[in-house]
């Protein structure tokens, strides 16, 4: 059925007015009415649960940050089956992003090209909102970025500002220095700069556990290399990956990629560097304490078992959710269950 509605209706929607869509329909799906209802038939199976980061997972895969930027829908995802929601990207200062159209479809890659630039309504909004769904039992991670007016120099107390509100609502924090849409963030993942930026972001998060999330495009040993400060810094662990600003091997046609323009590429294209980054990071940290949540090209159940063999703590999918509807989760929670 989704498939078809795809086909025939969102498809021919811009792609940020049917998310916009999508999303009100699942903030009614989390509503008090309907939530139980829902959760009865997309309820993931007592075995998939995972312990990490201090806290129980109902399943290994959850919603990637950049889907719900301001903490509007996890009441419905959480309905939905997902495992945990990762809201975000958070920036200290309501911003609006970047000018439309920001968001692209390559439907024959199953794939999207986006430089939404951190649209969102800023860390005070979000941790109203946080307060309200301590009480509802969904696990809630917190990506923060660094807001677009913040000078790259000043980038420290931009995040810390950020943390500080967001962390003591949280079940754990991200820090995003690897989105393609934010000029000079990138640079900030060069061990020198991340360092200090992550030691004062892991100090004003306090107990909340503290994850940085990096980019596909890093050479392999600066993968390594940033693995290995995250280890010794104490960090709860990594997210891998963001996406990506390559093209490669795309089967779109190119002028179609080329008029979509700049902006990070996430969806099945992203799947083998992300699996490769994976087994970077586990090779550079095998103490299985040490969280690594897997995300890019994510699709089904086999491509979560496959994360799962090779190291990964949890999952997390975004993209698919365009292209699968909103039964994915359950989809994928009932083949783990099935294996």
């Amino acid at each position: 059925m989704y498939p078809l509605l795809f086909r025939t209706v969102l498809s021919r929607l811009d792609p940020e007015t049917a998310h916009h869509l999508g999303m009100a329909v699942i903030r009614v799906l989390g509503s008090a009415p309907l939530a139980p209802i829902v959760r009865a038939v997309t309820r993931p199976d007592p075995s998939l649960a995972v312990e990490a980061l201090g806290v129980r997972f109902p399943s290994p895969f959850g919603v990637a940050a950049g889907f719900d930027k301001n903490a509007v829908g996890v009441r419905g995802l959480d309905a939905l089956g997902f495992g945990h929601v990762e809201i975000g990207t958070v920036t200290a200062i309501p911003q609006d992003g970047n000018p439309k159209p920001r968001l692209f479809r390559l439907v024959p890659d199953r794939a999207v090209i986006n430089r939404m630039g951190f649209n969102n309504r800023g860390a005070e909004a979000a941790a109203r909102r946080l307060a309200r769904l301590r009480r509802g039992g969904a696990v809630v991670g917190a990506n923060i970025g660094k807001s677009r007016v913040v000078d790259v120099d000043d980038a420290t107390a931009d995040y810390v500002a950020s943390a500080r509100m967001l962390a003591p609502l949280s079940d754990y924090l991200a820090v995003n220095v690897s989105s393609p849409n934010t000029p000079g963030l990138r640079g900030l993942q060069a061990v020198e700069t991340l360092r200090p930026l992550l030691e004062a972001v892991k100090a004003a998060a306090g107990s909340t556990p503290l994850l940085v999330k990096i980019a596909p495009d890093l050479p392999d040993d600066e993968v390594s290399a940033i693995t290995a400060m995250a280890v010794d810094l104490g960090l709860a662990g990594i997210i891998a990956t963001n996406t990506t600003i390559g093209r490669d091997g795309l089967a779109t046609d190119p002028a179609t990629v080329e008029a979509a323009g700049a902006g990070g590429l996430s969806g099945a294209p992203l799947k083998a560097r992300s699996l490769e980054v994976l087994r970077l990071i586990r090779a550079a940290a095998p103490d299985p304490g040490f969280c690594v949540i897997s995300v890019g090209g994510i699709e089904t159940a086999d491509d979560v078992r496959e994360r799962l063999d090779a190291g990964a703590t949890l999952t997390q999918g975004y993209t698919a959710f365009l292209y699968r509807g909103p039964f994915w989760a359950r989809q994928i929670n009932r083949g783990l269950a099935r294996r």
